[in-house]
């Protein structure tokens, strides 16, 4: 593990000001957070701030997205840098340092492979980029090779035994194939060049899985923190029934779930959705709904009878949005826990979610040295807060 007091060499360089807050103590960046959240949060009263939660500030971040760049001949990966210039960041402090010695392995395979970098100028080459999924649990690897078109396969193929018998940590290959000239990181298609499609993770002993195109928390010690604080307060409120709305591969629902508490999960990415339930198979657990929908559709089609009496929200940036909140309102469960990665649209979907009081509410800071954070909050029905608390 890394010591606290490990610098960045790219950004003491000026060659990559992603960690803005790199300067500061890990204590007065959690500090600034907190500062923060309570300004976007404006009058709306909260009960209880509990402390916030922090883990390691470097070796923590389990996801690498490369930009491939240069020739086929001289391959970097990582950014452009300020100068436009090429930045290899193999030896980013933020990734263990398993990760590291295979991202500069990686460079090596692109260059024995002689696949050709994708050039954005001039709209040709093959290689767009490199993504590494690292699994906490067992030091397991997913790459993924984001290419053009097929053309460059044949290459990665030819090259890929060899790679896999040096480092056996890799479990899953595949290639995203991309055609789109547009900064879009990934597209629809995936072929796997590996009989194993997915990687296997643990957090509190609950059995995850990641595949291509499943959202993943990037911060596994962090998010672990995170799912087993929403279960404690969901045991607390004794639920007869619980919805896991935006679910991704059902972190929260699958950490709450019990054989006296049936759980359903709704997300739109039918990858995490069958992630979700292989999760549930797993556990033993039968009275698990995982299906791959839209959540504000699904809320919607929904009766006021239906209703559970714990609804847990875990959108993407953009929020729940207003229809979402007003439906929430209107169907009043006797909680909602709300778990986003953007304070700011939290704060205005809080707002318009009426005839509740935030009873508790918790940062986590799963992107230490950036302005980004997590926010848990745990909403109470007003008429049922005194008996709750």
């Amino acid at each position: 593990m890394w010591e606290p007091n490990v610098s960045c060499d790219y950004f003491n360089r000026g060659l990559c000001q992603s960690c803005r807050l790199m300067p500061k103590p890990v204590s007065e960046q959690l500090l600034e957070k907190e500062a923060r959240l309570t300004h976007l949060l404006g009058n709306l009263q909260v009960d209880e701030r509990l402390a916030p939660v922090s883990g390691p500030e470097f070796g923590f971040r389990n996801k690498a997205k490369m930009v491939v760049m240069g020739a086929a001949h001289a391959p970097v990966l990582g950014i452009p840098g300020p100068d436009g210039q090429p930045v290899d960041l193999s030896h980013c402090p933020l990734y263990p340092q398993d990760m590291q010695a295979l991202l500069l392995e990686l460079t090596s395979f692109v260059r024995r492979a002689g696949i050709p970098p994708y050039r954005v100028d001039k709209a040709r080459g093959e290689l767009k980029f490199i993504l590494l999924t690292r699994s906490a649990a067992r030091g397991e690897f997913m790459l993924r090779f984001v290419l053009r078109s097929k053309d460059a396969i044949p290459r990665v193929e030819r090259e890929l035994p060899k790679l896999m018998a040096d480092y056996p940590a890799i479990k899953v290959v595949s290639v995203n194939l991309q055609p789109v000239h547009m900064a879009r990181l990934e597209g629809e298609e995936e072929i796997f060049l590996t009989q194993v499609t997915r990687l296997d993770e643990f957090f509190n002993g609950v059995p995850l899985f990641i595949r291509p195109k499943s959202f993943f928390q990037t911060n596994p010690e962090v998010a672990s923190s995170l799912y087993a604080t929403a279960a404690k307060w969901v045991e607390e409120l004794k639920p007869k029934s619980l919805w896991d709305l935006f679910c991704g591969v059902g972190g929260f629902g699958l950490h709450c779930a019990s054989a006296s508490l049936p759980v359903t999960g709704i997300e739109i990415e039918a990858e995490a959705i069958d992630c979700a339930k292989t999760s549930a198979a797993a556990m033993g657990l039968d009275n698990l709904s995982f299906a791959a929908l839209d959540s504000t559709d699904f809320a919607m089609g929904q009766q006021a009878q239906e209703v559970p009496e714990v609804i847990i929200v875990n959108p993407p940036r953009r929020g729940i949005g207003e229809e979402l909140c007003e439906r929430l309102s209107a169907f009043g469960p006797k909680a909602i826990i709300y778990s986003s990665c953007n304070p700011e649209t939290l704060a205005k979907d809080l707002a318009l979610i009426s005839g509740y009081r935030i009873a508790r509410i918790q940062l986590f800071d799963m992107f230490p040295h950036s302005d980004h954070f997590e926010v848990l909050c745990l909403l109470l029905k007003e008429a049922t807060c005194a008996s709750a608390d």
